[in-house]
């Protein structure tokens, strides 16, 4: 592995000129545990991406990373507080924005990041998602939708449209799925966006300001598992959910997140659903 402290060298080409010099390190060294990587995601899979845009989204917003904290909970997503360079928490299951909200109360000067699966946060942690909504407590959660239980062998989610296949469900999910951006914004959420991992520097802008805003903050990530989703779904690549994707995604700023559910084959609406301005739960306990 290189070292931090190692200088940059000069590439040569083959006519013996010497190119630009090279960095050995990464513009995202400082903010990733290096002795954590390779990571275990899977080819083809959006959660780099997601991880790249939050990254930067936190260096643009200026926030120092020694008062930012990721919390965690179960699942492929569920492992990038162990690939942050920053205090972390890896959780039990469905149970991240409850150790998350206890972070935020103990030391009111962090800025708290839940960032977990559409199973964690929305099945099992369903009730802690709604409450923390409610009372408008001040975390950024970034929910990684990829419709399925990931790290478990694919099974039926919350999120998995209607006539979907999974691994629980191979002739097709017949449960109404949740809309994800709707649940958040009826429950109280302060901000709501989506996107999918096609819209990275969207994505990366809509994360900076989620970063920014006061209160519960909440950002669902449409991401590709063409390991288990993918394969069950007529999209075996990555790069096929990606073409799908740009294909399907229209990008409607304040659209009603009602009418933003995400079917099998249809379109995706993507854009900034909500951003208003209301007391927090810390803003409303000092008064």
């Amino acid at each position: 592995m290189v070292r931090q402290d190692e200088p940059s060298t000069p590439v040569e080409r083959m006519d013996g000129h010497e190119l630009a010099e090279v960095s050995p390190q990464h513009p995202m060294d400082r903010l990733l545990r290096r002795d954590r990587l390779p990571h275990i995601w899977c080819p083809g899979c959006g959660l780099g991406t997601a991880l790249n845009c939050f990254l930067n989204a936190l260096i643009q917003s200026g926030l120092d990373p020694d008062q930012v904290a990721v919390v965690s909970g179960i699942g492929c997503t569920g492992r990038v507080a162990g690939y942050v360079a920053m205090d972390s928490f890896h959780t039990t299951h469905g149970r991240a924005i409850p150790f998350a909200t206890g972070l935020k109360l103990a030391n009111p000067k962090l800025k708290v990041v839940v960032f977990s699966g559409d199973g964690d946060l929305i099945a099992i942690g369903g009730n802690h998602f709604i409450h923390a909504a409610r009372r408008n407590m001040d975390l950024t959660v970034i929910c990684v939708n990829n419709f399925i239980y990931g790290m478990t062998g694919g099974q039926l989610a919350p999120t998995t449209p209607t006539d979907a296949r999974t691994s629980t469900s191979p002739t097709g999910n017949r449960d109404h799925p949740f809309n994800l951006a709707y649940l958040a914004a009826a429950s109280g959420a302060a901000y709501v966006a989506r996107w999918t991992t096609l819209h990275v520097r969207r994505l990366q802008r809509s994360l900076c300001e989620a970063l920014l805003k006061p209160g519960f903050s909440f950002v669902e990530v449409i991401s590709p598992c063409p390991t288990l989703y993918g394969r069950w779904n007529k999209q075996r690549s990555g790069l096929e959910q990606m073409q799908y994707y740009k294909d399907q995604s229209v990008i409607e700023h304040g659209a009603d997140p009602r009418q933003a559910d995400i079917t099998l084959g249809g379109q995706i609406v993507v854009g900034k659903f909500v951003d208003i301005a209301k007391p927090s739960y810390l803003e409303l306990q000092k008064g």
